[in-house]
C-alpha cells in the first residue's frame, strides 16, 4: 500500500480534514493506496500559497533563462525516478508497463526538455514602430496563478503539458490530479523540490469534484487549464466565462484514420493503425478509433486489422508481454460494454472481441474489439467510447472520405495513411482537426500547437503557442523621439 498523510501545499502540510481517497488497482480491484482528499480549505490554502509566490515571490521576476533551466531540471528529476513513476502509473491507471514508461514518463520528460529549449530562445519582448509616432514595447508577462486540472488516463504527460509552459512563463500552479490517480503526484512533488522550485510555485491538491469546482471558481485563480471530457469542459467554460477568467480546454475526440486507396497494408502500417486505437486500452483522447477504408479494399482492411487486434495480448499491466490492460473502473467497463451492445443492435458486424477476456476474472478488462459494417451515424461511430473499440467505415472516393472524417462533433486529431506523402498532406489539410498525422498515429507533436476544433476544445497546448497561452500581452507606449 502506498499511503500518504500530508498534502503538498507550499511544502508538506497536514490536510484540513480527515477525508481520504482510496486508490484501487484496475487489474486486481484491490486497494493499492490512500491519500488525503483535499477539502475546500486545502484548495484555499493552495491558491493562497500560489498567490503569495506570484505576487511577492521571486518566481515571476526571475530571468526567463533561469526559469528554463529549472524547468529542464524538473524533467531530469522525473527521469531519475522513471522506474518509480512507471510502476505507480501502471498500478493506478492499469496501463501496460511499457506504455507507462514510454508514453508517460518518456514523453513527460521530453515535454520539460522541449520547453526548457523553447525558453532559451523565446522572444519575451519586442519593440515595434507605434501608430502615433513613438515606439511600442510589446511584452509577454505571466498570466498569474493557474489551476491545472488533469485526467486519470495520461496523468503525468498531461500534467507536464501544463506545468512546463506555465512555469516557464513565470506562473504559479495549483495542480488538481484525478482522484483515481493521485499516487504518482507525490513523486512529482519531490521532483519539484529537487529541481529548485520555490515554495508555493507548485501545489498539488488531489480531491473530488467539489475541489475541482472550487478551484475553477476561486477568485485568486487567473487561468484554468483543463483536460478531460467535453461535458465537464463545457461546465468549466461556463464558470470561467462568468468571471472572465482565462481558460484552455483540451477535450474529447473521435479521430478518423483515412486509409487512401494506395495504402500499403504491411505489418508496420497495420501495427501503427491498431496502436493508434488500442494504446492504453483506447483510453486516449487522440485514439484513432474510426478507420475509413476504400470500399474496393474494405474486406482486405477489415481482415488485416481484425487479425492484429485479435492477437493483442490482454493481461496484467506489470507483465512486459501485455499490450492491453484493464479499463480504469467498473463503471468505465460497463459504459464500454453498453457501446458494444449498441453497435450490434444497430447492425454492426463483430469481427473480433466484444466481451470480457477469458481467464481474467478479476480486473476491469474488455477484449480489444473490431466492428465492420459500420455506418457513420451509429453511436459507436459518433461518440467517444474511451475503450479498446475500433470501427471500420467504407467510403467511395477521397471526397467522401474527407466528408466522413469531418462528419463529427469532434475535431481533435486524425491521420491519413498512404504511399504518396504529398497526396496525404493535401488530404490532411482538408480535415477539420487540430492535429493530423500523415502515416502517423501520434496525433500531436511536442514542439507544435495541439488542441481541438469544434467540441474537442478551446486553445492550444504544446510548442511556443502553448507557452503564449500562459501569458498576457502588455504594450508599453513610449513617446516619440
Amino acid at each position: 500500500m502506498y499511503t500518504h498523510e500530508n498534502l503538498f501545499i507550499g511544502g508538506w502540510v497536514p490536510p484540513a480534514s480527515s477525508r481520504v481517497i482510496d486508490v484501487f488497482s484496475p487489474a486486481t480491484e484491490e486497494p493499492i493506496g490512500r491519500v488525503p482528499s483535499a477539502s475546500i480549505a486545502d484548495v484555499d490554502a493552495a491558491v493562497a500559497a500560489a498567490r503569495g509566490a506570484f505576487d511577492t515571490g521571486p518566481w515571476p521576476a526571475l530571468d526567463p533563462a533561469e526559469r528554463a533551466q529549472i524547468v529542464g531540471r524538473l524533467g531530469k528529476a522525473i527521469r531519475a525516478r522513471a522506474e518509480e513513476f512507471a510502476d505507480l502509473i501502471s498500478a493506478e491507471v492499469g496501463s501496460p508497463r511499457a506504455w507507462s514508461t514510454i508514453g508517460q514518463v518518456g514523453i513527460a520528460t521530453a515535454v520539460f526538455a522541449t520547453y526548457s529549449g523553447i525558453g532559451k530562445r523565446y522572444e519575451w519582448e519586442t519593440t515595434r514602430p507605434g501608430g502615433f509616432g513613438g515606439p511600442v514595447r510589446v511584452r509577454q508577462v505571466p498570466v498569474g496563478v493557474v489551476g491545472a486540472i488533469v485526467p486519470w488516463n495520461a496523468p503525468l504527460f498531461v500534467a507536464a503539458l501544463k506545468l512546463a509552459p506555465a512555469l516557464l512563463a513565470g506562473c504559479t500552479v495549483v495542480l488538481k490530479p484525478a482522484p483515481q490517480t493521485p499516487l504518482h503526484t507525490y513523486l512529482l512533488a519531490e521532483a519539484a523540490v529537487e529541481a529548485g522550485l520555490p515554495p508555493g510555485v507548485l501545489s498539488i491538491v488531489p480531491g473530488e469534484a467539489a475541489a475541482s469546482e472550487h478551484l475553477v471558481r476561486h477568485p485568486g485563480v487567473d487561468k484554468i487549464s483543463f483536460t478531460g471530457s467535453t461535458a465537464v469542459g463545457r461546465r468549466i467554460g461556463e464558470l470561467c466565462a462568468r468571471d472572465l477568467r482565462r481558460f484552455t480546454l483540451e477535450l474529447g475526440g473521435k479521430s478518423a484514420a483515412i486509409l487512401l486507396p494506395d495504402v500499403d497494408l504491411g505489418a508496420g502500417t497495420v501495427e501503427a493503425i491498431v496502436g493508434g486505437a488500442m494504446s492504453n486500452g483506447g483510453q486516449i483522447c487522440v485514439s484513432q478509433t474510426r478507420v475509413l477504408a476504400p470500399r474496393d479494399r474494405y474486406d482486405e482492411v477489415v481482415d488485416a486489422l481484425g487479425a492484429r487486434i485479435g492477437a493483442l495480448t490482454v493481461g496484467d499491466p506489470r507483465d512486459p508481454a501485455t499490450e492491453v490492460g484493464p479499463l480504469i473502473s467498473s463503471q468505465a467497463r460497463e459504459r464500454v460494454e453498453g457501446y458494444l451492445s449498441s453497435a450490434e443492435a444497430d447492425g454492426a458486424r463483430l469481427i473480433t472481441g466484444g466481451g470480457r477476456p477469458k481467464g481474467l476474472d478479476r480486473g476491469w478488462y474488455v477484449e480489444p474489439t473490431l466492428f465492420a459494417g459500420v455506418d457513420n451515424g451509429m453511436r459507436v461511430a459518433r461518440e467517444e467510447i474511451f475503450g479498446p473499440v475500433m470501427v471500420v467505415i467504407p467510403y467511395d472516393g477521397v471526397d467522401d472520405a474527407v466528408r466522413l472524417a469531418n462528419d463529427s462533433d469532434y475535431g481533435l486529431a486524425g491521420a491519413v495513411w498512404t504511399t504518396d506523402i504529398a497526396a496525404g498532406e493535401a488530404v490532411a489539410g482538408r480535415i477539420r482537426a487540430g492535429g493530423v498525422g500523415v502515416n502517423s498515429s501520434a496525433g500531436m507533436d511536442l514542439g507544435s500547437p495541439f488542441g481541438g476544433f469544434k467540441q474537442s476544445g478551446i486553445g492550444r497546448e504544446g510548442g511556443p503557442e502553448g507557452l503564449a497561452s500562459y501569458t498576457e500581452y502588455q504594450s508599453i507606449i513610449l513617446p516619440a523621439g
